[in-house]
């Protein structure tokens, strides 16, 4: 904490847990002040649809967590709230967006290329009457 002094107001084995929790705070803090510090609209004319819906789900789900978090800090269960359909909710349209990219990552395929490979690959037999007439010649 200030200087990591331990406050006797909380007993010292969690003094550790604080200390993480606070830098961890600060830290969000950080984040969110340069966020803001740039206007949503102008951030969003930079991005393709696909960035932009990814912001949006990514601000939202952070959004529900901390309002999760700040639940579970006044001693209701965050789990028999409201905000649990939420979070699920956008959880579900962050794995649509993940299906979309992954679809655009795939390779696609080539049809004309794939024939003409397994053409190639496969064995043909020779005709019967090229070799007679090849051993006939040679004799």
């Amino acid at each position: 904490m200030a200087g990591e002094e331990i406050n006797e107001d909380y007993p010292v084995e969690i003094h550790e847990y604080l200390s993480t929790l606070e830098n961890s705070i600060g830290a969000v803090d950080e984040m969110l002040k340069t966020m803001m510090s740039v206007s949503r609209n102008e951030l969003l004319q930079k991005l393709d649809p696909l960035e932009q819906a990814k912001v949006d789900l990514v601000s939202a789900y952070t959004l529900n967590s901390m309002f999760w978090v700040y639940l579970a800090t006044q001693g209701v269960n965050p789990k028999e709230h409201p905000v649990k359909q939420e979070l699920e909710r956008i959880r579900v349209y962050m794995n649509r967006v993940k299906e979309i990219t992954d679809k655009k990552k795939a390779g696609k395929l080539d049809r004309g290329a794939a024939s003409r490979f397994v053409k190639n690959a496969l064995w043909e037999p020779k005709p019967k009457n090229a070799s007679k007439g090849a051993n006939k010649g040679k004799k």
